[in-house]
This record gives structure tokens, C-alpha cells and sequence, in this order.
């Protein structure tokens, strides 16, 4: 029977042929998960002998990983904002960079009593769940136009006990709504252009879902359409909190009427990129 040590050597081989970024820690990540162990157990175990069961997963693993399958939907999860979200084949991967919309999204809603808002495109939900979990006084209400998204986003609301204050509907943006008011909305809206999709990593342009990723147009057709729309579901003084794409800062800040809106940041993630939109709707005279 192979043990740790040489299963491990051949993983990293595999995965290192089919051109995985940092192989050796991606074939020790894989050995662990089929464990079911941490990556100390590899260390002090390395002559542990795998049974024909525990061969058969890692090889499947394997075989999915160098088909550059993107490692969160063979293990099912991926961390965010310090929670463990469940992820599958039919929502975006949780990104740190997303972070930031939380962060910021806590700030505000932490200054108010009993606060509302609504997340554009759901998915798995991590948004959303993340600030909930911060502010315990808030509810939510997320769109998505995936019944695969909502379905995810649910198994996360109960895991992480949120259930009872987030609502989900399918929508496209905002179409299901008539008169609802919010303190705030969130949204990483699909925002790339589809003649760059075939730049992408082939773990993103070949798994991830196509309608999470781009618009089918120049990517900013859908940011557009939230920003036109979102007065008319902000409380006075209410803020849009949104990612946009690392180019598109000078466009998407053309999209918003002084009339409407005020106090207009662009936000930097932790790379100095351009990444998420913050500003407050105008507050009635």
C-alpha cells in the first residue's frame, strides 16, 4: 500500500504536469481533505499506508484538480470574512477581495437600530451571512436569478444561524420589488467583459458560472442598471456598497448623478486595486 510520503510525491507531480499553481501544497491540501486530517498529520504520519478506499478518493480528487477543477467544489467549502461557506458548480467562488464590501457594510449598519438591506446577486450567500453574523439587530433580503444560488445560500443561512433574518426571491436586479426602502445594498455584480473571459484561469472561465462573471456585453451593463435603480430603493441617506472591476473605476463613477447620490468613494483592496464603490443617497432636503 502507498503511504503519505509517496502518494504525496505523486500528486505533486501530477498536479505540477497539468500546470496547478503551488502543486505540492494543493496535493497536501487534497491528501488531508481525503483524510480527513490536517496537514500536521502528513508531517508526523508520513509512512501511514493508505487503505484501497482512501487510494480511490485521492485519485478522483486528483483527476478533478489537474482537469483544473477549482479546489473549493471538490472539497465543497471555501473560508470568508473568518466562516465557512458550503460552495458547488453553480455559484461564484467567495473572494477575500469581497471582504471589503463587508467591512464596510458592518460600519454602517452598526450605527443603526433594527437596519435593512438587500444583496443583488446573492450566490453563496457569503455577503450577506457575513454581515448578519456581525450585526445581530439587522435583516436581509438577497436576489439572485439562480434557484442553484438560493439553494446554497439557504444551507449557509442555517449553518451559520441567520436563517431567520434573511429572506431570498429570484430577480433579476430589482424586478421583483415595488416599494420596499432599504438603509443599504450590496452587490458583486457580474462585472466582466466578455471578451475577457477567455483570459481567465481556466479554474474560473471553464467552473465558475458564466452569469456571475460577466453580462454577455462590455461589463457594465448590469453595474449600470443598479446604480440607476437603486434610489428608488434607498432610505434617504441610505448607501449602495458595490465591486467593480480592477479598470473600471473612472467609468462606473461617471454613472452617478449628483442629483442623486453624494459622497462617492472608491475603495482600494488590499492590493491598492480600485475594487469596491461606496456612496450615500442624497438625503432629502
Amino acid at each position: 500500500m502507498p503511504n503519505v510520503s509517496e502518494i504525496l510525491r505523486e500528486a505533486t507531480e501530477i498536479l505540477r504536469e497539468n500546470g496547478v499553481a503551488e502543486p505540492r501544497r494543493e496535493a497536501a491540501s487534497l491528501l488531508a481533505f481525503t483524510l480527513s486530517k490536517d496537514k500536521t498529520f502528513l508531517i508526523s504520519h508520513d509512512d501511514y499506508e493508505l487503505s484501497r478506499e482512501e487510494q480511490k478518493k485521492i485519485r478522483d480528487f486528483l483527476n478533478r484538480r489537474a482537469n483544473r477543477e477549482p479546489f473549493q467544489y471538490i472539497t465543497g467549502f471555501q473560508e470568508f470574512y473568518g466562516l465557512d461557506f458550503f460552495v458547488a458548480p453553480g455559484v461564484l467562488i467567495p473572494r477575500p477581495e469581497t471582504e471589503l464590501i463587508v467591512e464596510n457594510a458592518i460600519k454602517i449598519l452598526s450605527e443603526l437600530e433594527n437596519s435593512r438591506f438587500c444583496e443583488i446577486g446573492i450566490g453563496s450567500g457569503c455577503i450577506s451571512i457575513s454581515i448578519l453574523h456581525e450585526v445581530k439587530n439587522s435583516t436581509a433580503i438577497g436576489l439572485d436569478v439562480s434557484p442553484k444560488a438560493l439553494e446554497i445560500t439557504q444551507k449557509n443561512a442555517v449553518k451559520h444561524k441567520v436563517a431567520d433574518r434573511l429572506q431570498t426571491k429570484i430577480s433579476d436586479v430589482f424586478a421583483v420589488f415595488e416599494a420596499e426602502k432599504f438603509d443599504l445594498i450590496v452587490s458583486n455584480p457580474p462585472y466582466i467583459a466578455v471578451e475577457d473571459i477567455s483570459t481567465l484561469q481556466r479554474e474560473v472561465r471553464d467552473y465558475e458560472p458564466l452569469v456571475a462573471l460577466t453580462d454577455g456585453g462590455n461589463g457594465l451593463s448590469i453595474v449600470e442598471k443598479i446604480v440607476r435603480n437603486s434610489p428608488n430603493f434607498l432610505k434617504p441617506g441610505g448607501f449602495l456598497l458595490m465591486e467593480i472591476g480592477f479598470d473600471q473605476a473612472r467609468k462606473v463613477s461617471e454613472m452617478f448623478d449628483s442629483e442623486k447620490w453624494q459622497s462617492l468613494e472608491i475603495l482600494q483592496d488590499l492590493q491598492g486595486i480600485p475594487r469596491t464603490v461606496m456612496v450615500q443617497n442624497k438625503i432629502e432636503a
